[in-house]
């Protein structure tokens, strides 16, 4: 009996530990463009996407996590940040004019004009709206879509 318990009690850290690490990974997406993540230049390609644990001085009449940093990483090492705006489920027809992705999913857009990339990850309830500057072309670096 008491063997049960101690492997209970392993699974359940094992179990928590997991549920730690995934809460933190948003969503894996794909940027078809350069753009500046925290004024850096960011290449095109796929990047998972988490949050981390630095916190954000709320702006006045904004409430507290109202904002959240977010990494990029490409190949476990962090490529890029940006502070991403954070909406209740509940509140995010009020501000968005498009439809949400669905839950648990992410989705990039290109918005009018061209001068921006959104990333809208909806993870757990919540969405994370990131927006970002389409980096300037570089010499001899294109700074549009894939090709």
């Amino acid at each position: 009996m008491r063997t049960h318990h101690i492997l209970a009690a392993a699974l359940a850290s094992v179990v928590l530990a997991s549920v730690a690490f995934t809460q933190s990974t948003l969503a894996t997406v794909r940027i078809g463009e350069a753009v500046l993540a925290d004024g850096q230049r960011m290449a095109p390609g796929t990047y998972q996407v988490r949050l981390t644990d630095e916190d954000v001085e709320p702006l006045v009449g904004q409430s507290p996590n109202a904002e959240r940093w977010v990494e990029f990483l490409k190949g476990g090492q962090v490529v890029g940040r940006e502070l991403a705006t954070v909406v209740g489920r509940e509140q995010i027809g009020a501000i968005a004019k498009s439809t949400p992705p669905g839950p648990d999913s992410a989705r990039v857009d290109v918005l009018k004009g061209g001068d921006y990339v959104r990333v809208w990850i909806a993870h757990g309830g919540t969405n994370y709206i990131i927006n970002m500057p389409v980096a300037p072309a570089e010499k001899g670096r294109p700074g549009g879509p894939l090709e």
